[in-house]
């Protein structure tokens, strides 16, 4: 029974219909002049077309990449070399994808600035802190909405508010863990570049996107033809294109964030009977990721006991999991040391069952029986 859906999701049924309808019929490059060309180009635009109607939050331009870390490479890279002239001071958080941490770094080593936010012990920024770190030559803020490790919400729409009312910064902000649950939202106001990824909602692998306002300033990243406004060269494939609008749309139309809501306050409830349990940001994580950390045991002991039960969660980021050191969102939140190596991460999905959760809290509780008794494999 699988509980690691902020890792990745299985592929919808229907939107692999759509990529393989796609790949059979609107097989020629979109590039081409010549009618097959005409007719995949038109079935691309569509597809960009019906995906930022999707997220609307006002963003009107829309390029597709390989993934949510793309998206987060060309956003930042290619929005703070565009506008380097104008300042090269850039902010973002302590406990960002690597994706997006590593690419501040790589900017530090072009002589950009940069501000890292800290977080309290549940994961959250602070928008004092966020807007005393604002100045004049402040280009771009990149804070994501949904932490893919502990599942905090960083406030976004009043981060939003500091970042265009105190600065003339841009807010780029990773919704890949966020976008066809908590977004798209009714905000005022809201980031000016977002990206998401097509796996983390049911779509394909190799298949992102990164939406923005229009008139914004990127340059590319990579080079060739100049395919996406020349901001992402490459052939484009039209396939995963229609793919992830058609898995946006269905995300959107039948996530049940009541039903995550209902499963994650019994795994609190359960996990409030156990001293040798910690749940992270119980109170400001998303309803469908719940991360807890057991104390004295390490979260593969954790992972591979379940796994024997017939469930699979994870340890931490998919990303980062096979590493041994403690991950730079457990340091940030600064965790209690006999805790920090025993965390695992439960994610739903839209496929997941009450059955499958009573289960999955029948395994843990033979765990701690295990754990009380001194038996750790």
């Amino acid at each position: 029974m699988y509980f690691d859906h902020s890792a990745t999701t299985k592929t919808d049924e229907r939107v692999l219909h759509t990529f393989i309808e796609a790949s059979s019929t609107y097989y020629a490059n979109p590039a081409s002049l010549h009618e097959a060309g005409n007719q995949a180009e038109k079935l691309l635009e569509r597809a960009r077309t019906q995906l930022l109607d999707t997220i609307g939050l006002g963003l009107t331009e829309g390029i597709f990449t390989s993934g949510g870390t793309e998206a987060n490479n060309l956003a930042i890279i290619g929005f703070a070399f565009a506008n380097q002239h104008k300042g090269r001071h850039l902010i973002t958080t302590a406990v960002e994808h690597p994706s997006v941490l590593h690419t501040f770094h790589y900017l530090e080593e072009q002589d950009f600035i940069v501000d890292y936010l800290k977080v309290d012990e549940e994961g959250r920024i602070s928008l004092a802190e966020l807007e005393s770190c604002l100045r004049k030559d402040t280009i771009l803020v990149s804070v994501m909405h949904v932490n893919n490790e502990i599942g905090t919400i960083q406030p976004i729409e009043e981060c939003a508010r500091v970042i265009h009312s105190k600065s003339r910064a841009v807010f780029h902000s990773d919704c890949v863990q966020s976008f066809g649950k908590l977004l798209p939202a009714d905000f005022q106001d809201g980031p000016d570049l977002i990206t998401l990824s097509a796996h983390k909602i049911h779509g394909i692998k190799g298949s992102g996107f990164l939406a923005y306002r229009k008139n914004l300033r990127i340059q590319p990243i990579s080079f060739g033809g100049g395919q996406e406004s020349s901001l992402r060269n490459g052939t484009v494939s039209v396939p995963h294109a229609a793919a992830l609008a058609k898995a946006a749309r269905l995300q959107v139309e039948e996530v049940d964030l009541q039903q995550f809501a209902s499963w994650k306050n019994q795994l609190l409830n359960f996990f409030a009977e156990f001293d040798d349990c910690f749940v992270l940001a119980p109170h400001a994580s998303a309803p469908y990721i719940l991360s807890v950390a057991f104390r004295n045991v390490t979260g593969e002991v954790v992972v591979n006991f379940l796994q024997e039960q017939g469930f699979i969660v994870s340890t931490s980021s998919a990303c980062s999991s096979k590493k041994t050191e403690t991950s730079h969102v457990i340091q940030a939140i600064r965790l209690p040391k006999d805790f920090e190596k025993g965390v695992i991460r439960i994610s739903f999905g839209k496929n997941q069952t009450t059955d499958e959760m009573n289960q999955l809290m029948e395994a843990i509780r033979q765990l701690m029986q295990l754990l009380k008794r001194g038996v750790r494999k």
